[in-house]
């Protein structure tokens, strides 16, 4: 399956994701030997934003969405800094409302995907998509 975003998506999940990483690297420091799955996920995630992202598997799926909660937290958390620091109408506060709108529209594509994939494993297999197998499972293209 295809996850496909537009400019704003990227621009928005990008600038989001790294400015989460480096919120995260300036609290625990570099030292941190295990970071949480959080973290791992939108690390795992940023290198891939381009245009369109093949999702294979369900457990990959589950990863994307990860970090894209993720980060949709931390652009909460900021646009409602911006909105309290400078006014609700203020540049920056606007700025922060349209990226975590952008990430907002994403995440739900992507929980609809995962609903998708969840129907179809269950429908080709018979099984319940939980556990391993369903989680590893190689969706055609």
């Amino acid at each position: 399956m295809l996850l496909e975003f537009n400019y704003e998506e990227i621009t928005a999940l990008s600038s989001g994701a790294r400015d989460y990483l480096q919120l995260r690297r300036d609290r625990e420091g570099s030292a941190v030997a295990a970071p949480p799955a959080a973290v791992g996920f939108v690390e795992e995630l940023l290198p891939r934003l381009e245009g369109t992202i093949p999702v294979r598997t369900l457990g990959d799926q589950r990863r994307i969405e990860g970090a894209v909660e993720a980060v949709l937290l931390h652009l909460r958390a900021q646009m409602e800094r911006w909105i309290l620091v400078t006014h609700p109408a203020g540049e920056e506060a606007v700025a922060a409302y349209f990226d975590f709108a952008h990430v907002r529209v994403v995440l739900e594509r992507i929980r609809e995907m995962g609903r998708e994939m969840r129907a179809l494993f269950e429908l080709m297999t018979g099984e319940p998509a939980v556990g391993p197998r369903a989680m590893a499972y190689v969706f055609p293209e």
